[in-house]
């Protein structure tokens, strides 16, 4: 969905969101959260979000934490889509596709539940680099991204930063009945 077609695009405002790298995340405020005189945001990705398992026959596909973005099988990724007019983007924090994206029917949905937290993906597309099989995986549940305001821009809350943080924000939405 391109970002003037987005139904949010008119009522939400976008921050950009930097990580640690320097990598940016083009992201919707979805809400303010103040902590001790410190605003941070949760945000969610404007474009769609996805992630990089590898597949093995007879096993779950394994979760790809980190992916250099150099990373060859990236490349391969980057070739497929183009047959679906989409495109990969590195973006901080994951990895995401731009361009239309058709909605599944409900019964088309094939879900998968990789037991990584309980998240539910959906195969956009799966490819083959030396042998191995990958597959690019949108996920079902909400994709969040916590950041710090500074200078206007959002710094994406990483590690222990954000291991600190979580939980103060989370009891800050529970509150407010988010």
């Amino acid at each position: 969905m391109s970002e003037s077609e987005s139904p949010k695009n008119n009522e939400v405002p976008t921050l950009l969101a930097k990580d640690n790298n320097g990598n940016d995340l083009l992201c919707f405020l979805e809400q303010i959260v103040p902590i001790n005189n410190i605003e941070y945001v949760l945000l969610t990705p404007v474009d769609t979000p996805v992630s990089l398992f590898r597949l093995k026959e007879g096993n779950d596909p394994e979760l790809i934490k980190t992916v250099d973005k150099k990373e060859p099988i990236l490349e391969v990724a980057d070739v497929v889509l183009q047959e679906y007019d989409l495109k990969l983007i590195r973006s901080a924090v994951t990895l995401t596709i731009t361009g239309e994206l058709e909605e599944p029917e409900p019964e088309e949905l094939e879900e998968k539940d990789f037991d990584e937290d309980s998240e539910l993906y959906e195969l956009l597309v799966n490819f083959k680099v030396e042998d191995e099989e990958y597959g690019l995986y949108i996920p079902l549940d909400p994709f969040f991204v916590v950041g710090q305001i500074k200078d206007g821009e959002a710094i994406v809350l990483e590690g222990e930063d954000f291991d600190k943080i979580q939980p103060l924000i989370e009891a800050e939405l529970e509150q407010r009945d988010f």
